[in-house]
């Protein structure tokens, strides 16, 4: 069982994650095994109300503490209380979805054992530029994702696309690094990354694809510079950047949390104290900009300069 650094903690895995991952030694914070169908039909046997038909994803909480979590078609996981545990049972072939499994693994799956380990995950894209981290915030199709694979295309590198996790470090905040991949529909791919980019699909919906992102993108956790929220087509022309308050800035990272699905008293608490925390420590500002493809190198030269400055 390999195990890999993924968003800061030790993940040891009995089915294929990136290869691109950074190798951890020591002890394992997660550990992700195939479970048994047996094991999961008599979970689906117990669960009242039964699963819905047609339904796309299910969550429950389950007595025992643990979380059940199904994509229809595609797979189902057990999450334990206190995260340290995941059993995986895939519900399809990865034929033409090769990397579905790890994106859902190491995305909505990983977040529920994070928040079980006490670590609040914020929705954003971040990318390195220069020594910091910089990262967008928004709600899903604002173009996160888009923006980020234009700095990628520009040399600099991917951090993480969709969750990101804050750890305390001398004094700052530091953003740790997700899988290297990143999620995108297929025409903003081919316009941003080039047509030679090859991605697969994320699910069987025809949705976004997952594109490999290897050498372009960074391994280790890089002090997090700023933080951008995005208001794509709320200027006409140009770019307006604008600073927020500490009190705007708190609203903002409430509404950009990740996992809407977990909403006991502790965990609301955990992302106050975050919010509060970063808006006190990071700068965070509005990114209004035209919502047009071609302005996206305009979008990612003013990002620059405001860093610079």
């Amino acid at each position: 069982m390999r195990t890999s650094v993924v968003y800061g903690l030790r993940v040891r895995s009995a089915l294929p994650l990136p290869r691109a991952c950074r190798d951890a030694q020591g002890g394992a914070d997660v550990e992700v095994v195939s479970g048994r169908a047996a094991a999961f039909t008599a979970v689906r046997a117990g669960l009242a109300p039964p699963l819905g038909r047609g339904r796309w994803f299910e969550e429950r909480t389950l007595a025992d503490g643990r979380r059940y979590l199904r994509w229809a078609g595609l797979f189902e996981f057990l999450v334990s209380p206190d995260g340290r545990h995941i059993a995986a049972r895939r519900l399809a072939r990865p034929a033409r979805m090769p990397r579905a499994f790890e994106t859902y693994l190491l995305g909505q799956v990983l977040s529920f054992a994070l928040i079980a380990r006490g670590l609040e995950p914020l929705h954003a894209t971040v990318v390195v530029v220069g020594d910091g981290a910089i990262g967008f915030l928004g709600d899903c199709g604002q173009g996160k994702s888009t923006l980020g694979a234009a700095f990628v295309r520009a040399g600099h590198r991917l951090l993480t696309d969709d969750l990101l996790v804050l750890y305390d470090r001398g004094g700052g905040l530091s953003a740790a690094a997700g899988p290297p991949r990143i999620k995108l529909f297929r025409g903003p791919a081919r316009r941003v990354l080039g047509r030679g980019a090859r991605g697969t699909p994320m699910n069987g919906r025809g949705g976004k694809l997952v594109f490999p992102i290897g050498s372009r993108a960074a391994r280790s956790a890089t002090p997090l510079r700023a933080l951008y929220v995005l208001r794509p087509g709320g200027a006409r022309r140009g770019v307006a950047i604008r600073a927020l308050s500490p009190r705007r800035a708190f609203v903002e990272l409430t509404r950009n949390t990740f996992n809407a699905c977990v909403l006991d008293p502790a965990r609301l608490a955990r992302q106050f104290a975050l919010a509060a925390r970063v808006a006190c420590r990071v700068p965070v500002k509005t990114l209004a900009y035209p919502r047009d493809l071609d302005r996206l190198a305009a979008v990612r030269t003013a990002i620059e300069a405001d860093v610079s400055a």
